[in-house]
């Protein structure tokens, strides 16, 4: 797995959202991801909206994944 990979996953599966993604050992990775779709939702929710773009590769293909949540007022 790689982090090209996870960032297209992300934004294909959370429309519009902007993700960068890093990870240098293939299976610990760290993503911030900023989405306008976040607005209103706590931060378990945002987590599962990502997680779900990811499927079956969480706990598998990808070890871990440290997330940031944001909105685009969030993030500046």
């Amino acid at each position: 797995m790689d982090a090209e990979t996870i960032r297209n996953l992300i934004e294909t599966g959370l429309p519009g959202a902007r993700a960068d993604v890093q990870g240098e050992d293939g299976v610990h990775f760290e993503a911030t991801v900023v989405c306008e779709a976040f607005a209103g939702k706590l931060p378990l929710a945002r987590h599962r909206m990502v997680y779900a773009t990811l499927g079956e590769l969480m706990g598998g293909a990808i070890h871990a994944l440290a997330l940031r949540t944001l909105t685009p007022g969030e993030a500046g």
